[in-house]
């Protein structure tokens, strides 16, 4: 079955809207996310990627997934390497005008030192035009580690070359549902390689957020048939409840410090935000109104929760100061405006909007107050920011199937995750962990 999923806490509860579909075949455990790449920046760097010396006995081929991420972010254009004869791998071994002829601007060539199981991984970035060196590292790492390595090589050269953090070595969560009574809580890297069942349920899982350090999942679960706020450590997994009030504990949200959790709760009588300690305990109500207030994100220096609302007489965006007070309207386009998340920077949101019958992602900058839809889909929702603030992850329906997607904050780069075995939904982007 597709579930389809739209927020609105009418009556105190969250509605589940579930449209039926063709049955799910049992998939392989721990089956990868498979990402198509639709469009592209409107100005790709071309970047060559050497084969590192020695990389051909590793279990991970590096110089594939630093390739991989980086066209997958929309903004490099991969340079055919073939046929270089001598391979090269210090930068006295470059010939420019060769690269130069296959119209590279950017070269990266690495060694790989296999010291007995534990590996000495370098690479330089190098300037093709200018023939000069723009960036170089040396990681060390064991066979578990070089697809991670890959990663960060990746996002160091990503970084150098656009001036934004890569993201290519950070983690996402999402909800997988197998079966009408299997759901599965599951974190992967951000590729969707290497996907990890984070809890098992014959209930709905929705709303998984990340604390600020990546270390912990908040989320709502049905388990006990009613919406509880669990926090969870993904090392050990261990996890308790933080929100068991009377009636329904849901849409949790980390403050930027990690300490407390924005939560929407029902126990005095209508949808309203509270903050809980993120350990669990006294609840201190923040919105005092008659309408539903729910979905509280809290920018990144902690002054502000923005949140939906229907006090004006349909959901819109709101905002006030994290200690709670008077609300402002920020949303006047349209008449359905839901899931607000703030931008890394802060200086901008996105949501869901719905139009004509459709759910896409907008954004919205706080100052101009322009807005500007992102995707086109049927039925998108649940939006994330990475980081970096460069993309946004989000959950789609496509031919009655719940897949993931994301699309660059300009709405050019746009991706699809598939998981051949499941309805995926409910994404949210991991933090950037030093």
């Amino acid at each position: 079955m597709n579930v389809f999923r739209i927020i609105e806490e009418r009556f105190a509860r969250i509605i589940v809207l579930l449209a039926v579909a063709l049955a799910l075949a049992a998939p392989a455990a721990n089956a990868a996310l498979t990402i198509e790449i639709i469009g592209s920046g409107a100005t790709q760097i071309p970047i060559a990627i050497a084969p590192f010396r020695d990389e051909q006995g590793l279990p991970t081929q590096l110089t594939s997934v630093i390739t991989a991420d980086l066209v997958r972010s929309g903004l490099f254009k991969a340079v055919d390497t073939g046929g270089v004869v001598p391979v090269p791998h210090e930068p006295d071994q470059i010939s420019y005008p060769q690269w130069k002829a296959r119209g590279a601007e950017a070269l990266v060539i690495g060694n790989v030192v296999n010291r007995g199981g534990q590996y000495e991984i370098s690479f330089r970035l190098m300037d093709v035009l200018k023939g000069a060196q723009l960036t170089g590292f040396l990681y060390r790492a064991n066979a578990a580690q070089l697809r991670l390595t890959a990663h960060k090589i990746a996002d160091a050269i990503y970084e150098k070359l656009t001036g934004d953090p890569g993201v290519f070595a950070t983690k996402i969560t999402y909800v997988v549902k197998r079966s009408a009574k299997r759901y599965e809580l599951q974190v992967a890297d951000a590729d969707g390689y290497d996907p990890q069942t984070v809890l098992t349920s014959t209930e709905p899982i929705i709303s998984p957020s990340w604390s600020p350090d990546g270390t912990r999942l908040a989320y709502v679960s049905f388990e006990n048939r009613k919406p509880i706020v669990y926090v969870q450590t993904l090392a050990t997994k261990q996890r308790r409840a933080v929100a068991n009030f009377t009636g329904s504990n849901s849409a949790p949200a980390w403050s930027p410090d990690g300490r407390r959790l924005a939560v929407t709760l029902t126990k005095d009588g209508g949808s309203q935000i509270y903050t809980i300690p993120a350990e669990g305990g006294a609840a201190t109500r923040l919105t005092r109104s008659n309408a539903i207030d729910t979905e509280p994100n809290y920018s990144p220096d902690g002054q502000w929760i923005i949140f939906t609302s229907d006090r004006g007489g349909g959901p819109q965006i709101y905002r006030m100061s994290a200690s709670g007070g008077q609300a402002q309207r920020l949303t006047f386009e349209g008449s359905y405006n839901v899931s607000a998340r703030h931008s890394p920077d802060g200086k901008s949101f996105v949501f869901i909007q719905r139009q004509g019958g459709r759910f896409n992602v907008a954004i919205q900058d706080f100052a101009s107050r322009q807005m500007q839809l992102l995707t086109d889909g049927a039925i998108d929702e649940s939006p994330s920011f990475a980081p970096n603030g460069r993309m946004v992850l989000y959950a789609s329906d496509v031919r009655g199937r719940g897949i993931l997607a994301a699309v660059s904050s300009d709405g050019r780069v746009k991706q699809r995750f598939t998981e051949q075995g499941g309805d995926v939904r409910e994404p949210a982007w991991g933090p950037l962990v030093k």
